[in-house]
């Protein structure tokens, strides 16, 4: 476990001193002092630190930060930002009158335009949009038709209402996404994570007729995580 010459090496990167990272992270600096030492931080302190520096829990605890070159360490922190959704990716979205988030619906025909068009608020607020009360109000839903027979016993045609995923290394194996890529345009899998490991995904229908594929995640574009169909 690296945690403790982490917080050091990142304090230093940045150029500050103890007492100036500790009023930044609300903490004393003896508190500080003692987490750069051998003082593992409670929870709370620990993810503030981690979102201080827009690093993961999981890179601040095990990489040794302070071995690598300087290229390979902005290469590393750069891929873990845009992988966990801190960076690039703005999700166009519509609501209605009183504020709250709209559904927009992506048919068969729409999908053809959805990869150019999925960043574009004009096209967008050009999709049919409804709302579902039971969906919690804090979390992004859209709705897209299944297209062909990959995913039985979920039928072509089908409507599939998705929830949007910020944090693809959240990704779980064997759960259905809806996955946009530069390549293959909207996509509805099986997703088995590589992303840590690889910076893929591993994709499979149901119907076994189709073989798995990979997807580099340099040419994924959204994630969507399967929630209810509707026939």
């Amino acid at each position: 476990m690296h945690l403790h010459s982490n917080i050091k090496f990142l304090r230093k990167k940045k150029s500050l001193t103890q007492e100036e990272l500790a009023e930044r992270l609300m903490i004393s600096r003896s508190k500080l002092a003692g987490y750069e030492l051998n003082i593992t931080p409670p929870l709370d302190t620990l993810v503030r630190i981690a979102e201080y520096f827009s690093i993961s829990l999981d890179i601040l605890i095990k990489e040794n930060l302070g071995s690598y070159t300087e290229y390979k360490l902005r290469e590393l922190l750069e891929t873990d930002q845009f992988l966990r959704g801190r960076k690039l990716r703005i999700l166009a979205t519509t609501v209605d009158e009183q504020g709250r988030e709209l559904i927009e619906v992506v048919s068969q025909r729409a999908k053809a335009s959805y990869l150019a068009g999925f960043s574009d608020p004009e096209f967008i607020s050009e999709l049919p949009r409804f709302s579902l009360p039971f969906l919690p109000m804090d979390k992004k839903h859209r709705v897209f038709q299944v297209d062909g027979d990959s995913m039985l016993p979920i039928p072509d045609g089908a409507w599939i209402v998705c929830e949007y995923v910020e944090d693809w290394t959240a990704i779980k194996d064997g759960e259905r996404y809806v996955i946009v890529t530069e390549q293959d345009g909207v996509t509805f899998k099986i997703a088995y994570n590589k992303i840590k490991a690889d910076q893929k995904l591993l994709l499979c229908s149901a119907n076994p007729i189709y073989s798995p594929f990979e997807v580099e995640a340099s040419q994924i574009r959204e994630v969507w995580k399967y929630r209810l169909a509707m026939s």
